[in-house]
């Protein structure tokens, strides 16, 4: 590598890591907090026993799941205008993020609740407990603690979907390698660059499930 391009690397990092710390990371933990909210409710209704309700979720989970993520993006901000509804592109990202967090989330923790044995549920019963009691003071620790590994692969995944948001101008991190690349001409230098960048933010997330996953087990055998 010649002197300009090292030049170029040293030069760009900064600028890159700025933009990692003030705009990505805030939009994933912005839009993983609002998704699991939203995954929270859509698993609880799920597993209701409100008809109407659960055909609206089941849609939800449906189309979110079947359908692009990066289309999402396009039709929340490219195409809501066309109808009179016109957002900025973080407001955009997160909606956008966070439907999509929370759909796929729901499955992670519908799935968990139902792995809980029956006898979970009949013993809170018989003990008095009604069955909104049973579900937050019986089963919900219990399905968080199956859900958490999943979970964290989840907020893993979105920390490089946020990359997607620079297609709709949003300036995280990679949007910022778009711009230095359109005044370096070093595409091939950069991109590479902030794939290492982003490599680096989700190894330090997957130390810290691995921890917390010892942590989980270390509980589940006491």
């Amino acid at each position: 590598m010649d002197e300009r391009k090292i030049q170029i690397v040293i030069d760009s990092l900064l600028p890159l890591l700025k933009a990692g710390v003030a705009f990505t990371i805030p939009l994933t933990l912005i839009s993983f907090a609002i998704g699991l909210l939203l995954a929270v409710l859509t698993a609880l209704v799920r597993i209701s026993p409100w008809t109407i309700p659960k055909m609206i979720a089941r849609f939800y989970v449906w189309v979110i799941r079947g359908t692009p993520l990066l289309v999402q993006l396009f039709i929340i901000f490219y195409g809501l205008p066309a109808i009179g509804i016109i957002l900025e592109p973080l407001t955009a990202a997160i909606i956008g993020f966070s439907l999509s967090v929370g759909a796929y989330s729901s499955e992670i923790l519908r799935a968990a609740i139902l792995s809980i044995p029956k006898g979970q549920w009949e013993a809170a019963f018989s003990v008095g407990m009604t069955r909104g009691q049973a579900l937050r003071r019986v089963i919900l620790p219990q399905a968080t603690r199956v859900s958490v590994p999943p979970l964290t692969n989840t907020f893993i995944s979105l920390v490089k979907d946020t990359s997607l948001a620079a297609s709709i101008t949003y300036m995280e991190m990679f949007r910022t390698a778009q711009q230095i690349v359109a005044t370096t001409y070093e595409p091939l230098l950069l991109y590479c660059e902030v794939g290492v960048i982003y490599l680096l933010f989700c190894s330090v997330l997957s130390t810290f499930q691995n921890y917390l996953e010892r942590r989980l087990a270390r509980y589940s055998a006491n």
